[in-house]
């Protein structure tokens, strides 16, 4: 198996030494997905976090009408799971899709809390992370509720540039929370611009 992508990561935020090296190379599970495979679906219990190595995946949410609702996208060296599901151990009411063919990192929920144990920077580390996931909601619902369709548009462009060749319009405007055709005016109005 192959964790060199996800040392380097946390060796961005703090050197590892070999022995902590060598455990994520015990408790890390590595994984090839297809396009549009899930790794997780609705009803199941998030029993993974997972560590995007290669690929693009989705977040998303079917609601009693059929219609999906993206929550997160996530690639290269960017975490996705179901932070609900995997901490309660309850049936995840999301799904999350490869949108590309992918290769993951997994870490189940007992090894990671002994990786919070044995070595307690990756505590710390670990609650960066989901500090700045919940930082991230919170600015997320904000805007939703207070900007306009174009605004969130273009916020959206100048965060994540590259994920315009990756994921559908489809996608981008169900996480936008707009219709598909909302999405091309807004971009035809901004193309005359």
């Amino acid at each position: 198996m192959n964790t060199r992508p996800l040392i380097t990561y946390f060796e961005k935020l703090l050197p590892l030494d070999g022995e902590e090296k060598a455990f994520l190379d015990r408790v890390f599970r590595e994984r090839v997905i297809k396009r549009r495979q899930y790794i997780l679906q609705q009803g199941e219990v998030c029993k993974w976090n997972t560590f995007v190595v290669e690929g693009c995946f989705r977040m998303y949410f079917v609601d009693d009408n059929g219609k999906e609702h993206n929550l997160q996208f996530a690639v290269e060296n960017w975490w996705i799971g179901d932070i609900s599901s995997f901490h309660s151990e309850e049936p995840s009411r999301l799904n999350i899709e490869a949108i590309e063919n992918a290769v993951i990192l997994q870490i189940k929920k007992e090894d990671q809390l002994r990786l919070f144990v044995e070595f307690p920077k990756f505590n710390r580390i670990f609650r960066v992370f989901t500090e700045n996931a919940l930082v991230s909601y919170q600015n997320r619902v904000l805007q939703n509720i207070s900007t306009s369709a174009e605004e969130r548009y273009l916020d959206f462009v100048r965060r994540y540039p590259d994920f315009f060749n990756r994921i559908s319009n489809v996608q981008i405007a169900s996480f936008l929370g707009v219709t598909p055709e909302f999405l091309s005016a807004i971009r035809k109005r901004l193309a005359k611009t």
